[in-house]
């Protein structure tokens, strides 16, 4: 566990959690790490939640698929990011989503009743862990409110655009790195893959952006 407490102290779940209090509410939160091989299901559609993941190594990726095998990609989580936040905090409800290895990861598994109830020795640090949480699930909200936006526009060119712009706008530049690859953003933006590559091609030829596999430039 001592190689990841840097990946712990830095996520936004323990913000405000002194270091002399982090081993303490590990343990009292009776997290376990785990790893999972690239490709494995961390977690499965159908299935209950108890924790709260939090990456420590890799990066998974949410998805719902269909009974065709049709993907769509909700969100993607790397180091010091969580995931199954929601469905942990309500008891019993089964997942509509599966969690994905994306690469070789490792996982620490956070027991979320242990979060959100104070503990006998009454944690200074409960109070950190609650109000970091309530904002954990109103970004992971905010971001599924933008999918929504992206995925909602009428033309694949119009759904590259309003995702492209809105991470530009969030990093504060037109050059950037998206987190997914080809098949991954056309999954998440609900397109087929060869539309999305001959409309980027478009795009590229009425100049409005350059790209070389994940990296762009957007030419405004």
């Amino acid at each position: 566990m001592k190689d990841f407490l840097h990946i712990i102290r830095s996520a936004p779940l323990f913000s405000g959690v002194s270091d002399t209090e982090l081993t303490a509410m590990l343990a009292c939160l009776k997290a376990e790490k785990k790893s999972f091989p690239k490709e494995a299901f961390v977690l499965q559609a159908g299935d209950t939640a108890a924790s709260i993941g939090l990456v420590l190594l890799g990066t998974v990726l949410v998805i719902q698929e269909d009974i065709w095998g049709n993907r769509n990609i909700l969100s993607k989580a790397g180091p010091g990011q969580t995931f199954a936040a929601a469905y942990a905090c309500a008891p019993g409800s089964r997942l509509n989503v599966s969690v994905v290895a994306d690469t070789p990861i490792t996982v620490l598994f956070l027991n979320v009743e242990r979060i959100l109830t104070v503990c006998p020795s009454a944690c200074s640090c409960h109070s950190h862990m609650i109000r970091n949480l309530l904002g954990e699930l109103a970004v992971k909200n905010l971001q599924f409110s933008e999918k929504l936006t992206h995925v909602g526009q009428r033309s694949t060119r119009s759904k590259i655009m309003s995702y492209l712009s809105a991470e530009a706008q969030r990093l504060g530049t037109y050059e950037l790195d998206i987190p997914f690859s080809r098949q991954q953003l056309a999954d998440y933006l609900c397109v087929e893959r060869s539309g999305l590559s001959l409309e980027l091609g478009k795009m590229k030829k009425d100049g409005l952006l350059d790209y070389h596999k994940s990296h762009f430039v957007l030419k405004v």
